[in-house]
């Protein structure tokens, strides 16, 4: 078994293959595992992630994966989400004693930033949601209406859009909410805040990412399999509608039983042989997939400046920033205030204005923003600050994307695809790509003979909502 790619699907597929009794033998073409959802070393000897990433209760075969690989204890999950205003007016979502989908009840009537009627548009809202079980009429019966089109029918406010549904739902999905597709953004809310109460509680790295990935080498080698790294695959040899050979660089040639393409969208054509981009439209279709930026800013101060471990700012460029000091202290607290300053990752989704800002600009603009909504930070020296823009962090999920994303298993009998841009009936997440991984490991064993299943099951609803979907 081929699998070429090394990020988060490839790495899945890699693993659950291997597990079966597969001998692996892993491609990346980067000197690191993780794909975009990795880090790298600084000349100063710095780690920083590619940006940052985070996982929620409800990514349950994300949650698996890390568990599979021995990564589990090195994500730090928190009960409290924080969010502040350009004023200073804070907000809480965090779950109380009432059972699901009342459990955020007290922490959403104290959300100071947004007004009564805010509030009481996002209810009825909610409402639709759990009146249909995450489904809801005119996203089902017409498809591809975007999830501000869906707000608007719901009478929903300015404010509640900009302070609570365009928050949450850009960071979450990586799009504004007139290019998101309004199933997904519904399916956020369901499955992350409404059906269960922990759905929505949030896991951080506690370590930078590439060191999540240490045990998808051993766990690929350890069963008879080869992780290839600085391994750039050129294309595939297809002949009698089976892939033959593999061409890498250096005139290298591999051969297999079966092959797993885990790399970007854009990349898959680059691989294929003409006649079979004309000849299959799940290999046409994927041009017709858009790419959605993603921005990291990385300031370090010469003090601390930020108690809380992240904190989802409003009405700003800046969406979110990470305490990555205190994120990658031991969870006693030992080492939290650290004499060398304190390292802050901000994070701004579908990032789209800021592409072709000078980067310098773009720290100005953000360090403005930290000034305002940390006080502490107003005195503090920033000494040293960089920008990674990530233009193609992940695919768009736009209006109808899902008629373009192809399943696992294609037209030619050996070859199969793993990305969370593939059919996962999930967004381009961490989850996404893990479920993609899966799909392709249980379409490669199935066309064996021997179909075994690896995707876990959606977080089930509980409390109220367990009794309402029931009857």
């Amino acid at each position: 078994m081929i699998v070429i790619g090394g990020g988060l699907a490839g790495l899945a597929a890699g693993v659950a293959l291997a597990e079966s009794g597969w001998r692996v033998r892993l491609f990346e073409q980067r000197p690191f595992l993780g794909g975009r959802a990795t880090s790298y070393v600084l000349p100063d000897g710095e780690h920083v992630d590619n940006c940052q990433h985070v996982t929620l209760g409800c990514c349950t075969n994300l949650d698996d994966f890390y568990r599979r690989v021995g990564a589990a204890d090195k994500i730090r999950f928190f009960d409290r989400l924080l969010f502040l205003d350009p004023q200073g007016r804070r907000g809480e979502m965090q779950a109380g004693l009432l059972p699901a989908p009342f459990h955020m009840t007290g922490a959403f009537a104290k959300f100071a930033p947004l007004t009564l009627k805010d509030k009481l548009s996002i209810a009825w809202a909610m409402l639709n949601i759990l009146q249909t079980n995450g489904r809801t009429w005119d996203v089902d019966q017409f498809g591809g209406i975007s999830m501000l089109e869906w707000l608007r029918r719901r009478h929903q406010t300015k404010g509640a859009i900009e302070r609570f549904w365009r928050v949450v739902l850009v960071s979450a999905l990586d799009e504004e909410l007139e290019n998101t597709d309004a199933r997904y953004g519904i399916d956020v809310f369901w499955k992350a805040f409404l059906s269960n109460r922990t759905g929505y509680r949030m896991g951080v790295p506690s370590v930078p990412l590439a060191e999540l990935y240490d045990g998808c080498k051993t766990a690929i080698e350890q069963k008879g399999g080869e992780v290839n790294l600085r391994a750039t695959a050129r294309r595939l040899q297809i002949e009698n509608g089976a892939v033959t050979t593999v061409h890498f660089d250096a005139a290298r040639e591999e051969r297999s039983d079966a092959v797993i393409l885990a790399v970007p969208h854009t990349a898959v054509s680059d691989l294929l042989p003409d006649e079979w981009k004309r000849k299959d439209s799940a290999f046409r279709n994927l041009a017709m997939l858009k790419n959605a930026p993603i921005t990291g800013i990385h300031l370090w101060f010469d003090r601390e400046v930020m108690t809380e471990p992240f904190v989802t700012l409003l009405d700003t460029t800046t969406q979110w920033i990470f305490n990555k000091t205190a994120l990658y202290a031991p969870p006693n607290g030992a080492g939290k205030n650290s004499a060398k300053g304190q390292y802050l990752q901000l994070v701004v989704s579908a990032s789209y204005n800021l592409l072709k800002k000078p980067r310098q600009e773009i720290i100005d603009l953000c360090l403005k923003e930290v000034r305002q909504a940390l006080p502490a930070a107003r005195d503090a020296n920033l000494t040293k600050a960089t920008v990674i823009k990530e233009a193609a962090a992940t695919f768009s999920p736009e209006p109808g994307v899902d008629r373009w994303r192809p399943k696992q298993e294609t037209s030619v009998q050996n070859l199969f695809l793993a990305g969370d841009w593939t059919d996962t009936g999930w967004p381009a997440t961490m989850e996404g790509a893990v479920r993609s991984g899966y799909l392709a490991a249980e379409a490669v064993l199935r066309k064996e003979g021997r179909p075994h299943q690896f995707v876990r099951p959606d977080l089930g609803p509980d409390g109220l909502v367990a009794l309402w979907a029931r009857s």
